[in-house]
């Protein structure tokens, strides 16, 4: 089963884009965490993108930095990560992509990991500090288990690797509309259409937008021009905000979850 491809089928059935969420698997426990995943999923996100915590996370803002402190804090670890996976999969079918770092992977053996994530129910991979050029490895053992490789194209990449991070990526690829870390930004670049438009040359996958994104209004600007749409620290501030009172922090996060979600449905 090719859960990515299905959401964004179903999505351009829809005539819209796929709203992808990102939270860091574990924070501010496994437990919150698990409700945390399953308030996404009953509010509509279409993928769910897991970090998973490191204590080197370099693509990644001060918001997403705490949470992976929070998670680590906590005692979690890979293997937790893997079953929170398991426990989504025992009530839902949305995509799961791990957002993680090379040496979280390679560290317990390229095909060992991928095994494992695969039978957890793992869909793909986007692995921050490792390009394409020195992919090659964890590209044949993910096709080896039917797991995606998502690769990130920025607005400094060049045409000509484009075109090979395009025929290296499965999936979908993610475009990030500006340089440096994750974090929430008032205001989105001008030219995502065109360069979103550009990547489209060079590949049929799906192209999604993150990094920044924040407002049910930049939501639905994004997704007017892409395939998909990543929201990341404007959720994971539901989170890192709340952490005093449980319950607060599940309902603002099921109020932002509802009110980014209906960005994509007015595209």
């Amino acid at each position: 089963m090719d859960r990515i491809a299905n959401s964004f089928f179903s999505a351009r059935q829809e005539d819209r884009s796929c709203f992808v969420a990102y939270v860091c698997a574990g924070d501010p426990s496994f437990e919150i965490s698990a409700q945390v995943c399953r308030t996404l999923i009953d509010n509509g996100v279409d993928i769910l993108e897991l970090g998973v915590p490191f204590s080197d996370p370099l693509a990644d803002g001060l918001t997403n930095q705490l949470a992976a402190q929070r998670a680590l804090e906590s005692g979690i670890n890979g293997d937790d990560v893997l079953n929170l996976v398991k426990d989504i999969r025992e009530y839902s079918e949305v995509p799961i992509v791990l957002y993680t770092y090379y040496n979280l992977i390679f560290s317990q053996g390229l095909e060992n990991y991928i095994r494992k994530a695969k039978e957890a129910g793992v869909d793909g991979f986007l692995t921050l500090d490792l390009p394409p050029e020195e992919a090659g490895d964890l590209c044949g053992v993910c096709r080896e288990q039917n797991v995606k490789n998502i690769f990130i194209i920025a607005p400094t990449t060049s045409e000509e690797r484009m075109k090979m991070i395009a025929e290296s990526a499965s999936g979908f690829i993610y475009y990030v509309p500006r340089t440096g870390v994750t974090g929430v930004r008032d205001r989105l670049s001008s030219d995502i259409g065109k360069n979103v438009q550009k990547i489209k040359n060079y590949t049929e996958l799906p192209v999604v937008v993150g990094f920044g994104i924040s407002t049910r209004e930049q939501v639905k600007e994004v997704g007017q021009s892409s395939d998909g749409v990543v929201v990341g620290s404007a959720l994971v501030n539901c989170i890192g905000e709340e952490l005093e009172d449980q319950k607060r922090m599940i309902d603002r996060l099921r109020e932002t979850t509802i009110d980014l979600v209906a960005g994509v449905h007015t595209c």
